[in-house]
């Protein structure tokens, strides 16, 4: 351990030191100061944005996953399409270049995440990838098997991508988290009162997902927090995406990213399970959740045209 004299230590800098004398405590004991060593060159400027003014906003993959090979015994999606479309909508007012797949195979889902990877995202803002499926653990279901999040997330580290170094690559997972159900606290009940021909139930999306990629300027955005249910209605779609699209296209060119998905956590809290074949289900709740690395303020201000 290094103890320094701060009395006659000379600092250069700006940083200011306490000096006082080392005191000698009842039990006979020096109670000496010590110093953390700091850059005092470095400062952080709370208001730093990502660029968001480069030619393109950038592209928006949609992987959605509605039938799945018999075999993995998963249930169909239903409403995973109004998600899809209601995404498309969204994300294109914001200014992406959308691609959407349907019910792909794992090694045409890699082919195309592969491909967005080695494209030149020189001139683009920023990169979006959603998946809308099953999933388990670490992975999501494609149509025949799983793929590891990790697999799909290394593709865009900055060895392997240039292109999008030091700029924002948003990950966003409609899937189930885990096998529980989300108790109410206070229960906020909100009814739609209108009479629809088809019945508008709830379902869950099985298994459970986790995991956290490593690496600046990547966001996670899950639609349930780890180990719980995420709901989706079978005639407008999962509870998260059309929450998110809904304050997307309120607020996804003025609101900062992170706080927007803060509201959206806030907004999906409100739900409850009205109508549901799990009788389980009833009453039960949900929480999204995201994991942020990016480094800076996101804003997906319009682009002048």
């Amino acid at each position: 351990m290094c103890i320094c004299d701060l009395s006659s230590l000379t600092i250069a800098g700006h940083a200011q030191l306490d000096s006082r004398p080392t005191v000698t405590t009842t039990d006979g004991n020096q109670n000496i100061t010590e110093v953390d060593a700091l850059d005092v060159r470095q400062t952080l400027d709370p208001a730093v944005q990502y660029k968001m003014s480069h030619q393109r906003r950038g592209i928006a993959l949609i992987f959605n996953h509605e039938h799945f090979f018999w075999h993995l015994k998963l249930t169909d999606r239903r409403g995973t399409l109004a998600d899809r479309n209601n995404l498309k909508r969204s994300l294109t007012d914001l200014g992406f270049e959308v691609r959407h797949f349907d019910d792909l195979k794992a090694e045409d889902v890699l082919q195309k995440i592969s491909e967005a990877s080695k494209d030149d995202h020189s001139n683009a803002d920023c990169f979006v990838c959603v998946f809308l499926s099953h999933g388990e653990n670490d992975h999501v279901y494609a149509y025949d098997t799983y793929i590891k999040i990790d697999t799909i997330t290394d593709m865009f580290r900055g060895d392997k991508c240039q292109s999008l170094v030091g700029k924002p690559k948003i990950f966003i997972i409609q899937a189930c988290r885990g096998d529980k159900h989300d108790d109410p606290v206070i229960v906020q009940d909100s009814l739609d009162g209108s009479d629809k021909s088809i019945v508008n139930e709830t379902e869950v999306d099985a298994a459970g997902i986790y995991t956290l990629p490593a690496g600046a300027d990547f966001i996670m955005c899950y639609s349930v927090a780890q180990g719980y249910f995420s709901h989706r209605e079978t005639v407008n779609g999962s509870w998260y995406i059309q929450d998110l699209c809904e304050l997307l296209r309120k607020h996804g060119s003025s609101l900062e990213f992170t706080e927007l998905l803060t509201l959206v956590n806030r907004k999906v809290s409100y739900r409850k399970v009205d109508m549901c074949r799990d009788i389980n289900a009833i009453g039960k709740k949900q929480i999204p959740c995201f994991a942020s690395m990016l480094t800076k303020k996101l804003y997906f201000h319009p682009k002048s045209k």
